[in-house]
């Protein structure tokens, strides 16, 4: 009997992987004819596990889904990863699933064999996180369930949304898609209203019920991270600058993060990068990462900075 049950749980991982198995594969890997497979299929039914089987050459098994949630058999380094991704989410940006984090957290380490315990405590313990530079908002993940619902139906979403200068609006759109960037989400959508594609920030959407109606699928005319790139890079810059960088686009694109703003090809050899951010301090910062003579075409506060600091490293190297 232990021996049965040992191959069933075994039978059990294997059909949890996300493939169709033939007989004869899961007979070998087993170490087992596959008239035993059968009997053992058909225990697992029996404990309620819907295990689908179809015929012929091509035919083969796989585990479907359930009523219930079925044991879930993870190998070592699965069990490990699932570990620090549950203990990652609730400390993480979407409100409301902490808890539940942590619950399933304590079921999973409550189970670990004692090797594996030890390997997670010792992460846990030894790991220091850096805090976030400023504090980053939070998103309700019931929002983050309706929003991405809709992106799947293809029903346009409804919501309040609280624009970047405070002022409330009300928008309905056609989802697209959900992305994660940082500590912050955004929802890519067609604008009807407006004929064109807007992102907004998850955090400052409201959703109001009920659903609108379903809409054709479009397509977006860029990758949709670029888009999100583009339009949230510059969104809450206090100071925008315009630099014209004395490089080629390619040479100064694979030195900039795209967060810090676009690259504009001017010719052969010089670009346009549009860039900002809440300091002029930190636009010299990154102009000085560039390793390319540069010209500032605004604002004017930029170039006198610039000047002001050439001045204090001349000093510092005198």
């Amino acid at each position: 009997m232990l021996e049965t049950s040992a191959r069933l749980l075994r039978l059990l991982s294997l059909l949890q992987t996300p493939r169709e198995w033939t007989g004869t594969e899961l007979a070998e890997r087993l170490s087992v004819s596959t008239r035993t497979v059968r009997n053992d299929v058909e225990r697992l039914r029996t404990l309620g596990y819907p295990v689908h089987g179809t015929r012929g050459a091509v035919g083969g098994y796989r585990l479907g889904a359930g009523a219930a949630l079925p044991p879930l058999l993870l190998d070592d380094e699965e069990a490990v990863a699932v570990a620090v991704g549950l203990r990652t989410a609730a400390g993480g940006s979407v409100a409301g699933i902490e808890e539940t984090s942590l619950r399933a957290l304590a079921k999973l380490e409550q189970v670990l064999p004692h090797r594996l315990r030890r390997r997670v405590n010792a992460l846990h313990t030894h790991t220091v996180r850096v805090p976030h530079d400023a504090p980053a908002p939070t998103v309700d993940a019931e929002t983050l369930g309706t929003i991405s619902a809709a992106c799947r139906d293809r029903e346009r979403l409804r919501f309040d949304y609280v624009r970047h200068d405070g002022v409330a609006d009300r928008r309905d759109v056609e989802p697209y898609r959900l992305v994660n960037w940082g500590r912050r989400w955004y929802l890519v959508a067609f604008d009807p209203q407006r004929d064109d594609w807007r992102t907004f920030r998850v955090d400052r959407i409201t959703p109001r019920t009920p659903a609108g109606p379903r809409f054709p699928a479009r397509e977006l005319p860029e990758d949709v991270v670029d888009r999100v790139r583009h339009g949230v890079s510059s969104a809450a810059w206090r100071h925008r600058a315009r630099v014209l960088v004395h490089a080629p686009a390619e040479v100064v694109t694979e030195r900039i993060n795209p967060a810090v703003g676009t690259v504009e090809p001017v010719d052969a050899h010089s670009c346009l990068l549009h860039t900002g951010a809440d300091r002029l301090e930190t636009v010299a910062v990154w102009l000085g990462l560039l390793d390319a003579d540069f010209t500032v075409q605004d604002p004017p506060e930029l170039a006198d900075l610039l000047r002001t600091l050439a001045e204090r490293y001349l000093r510092a190297g005198a």
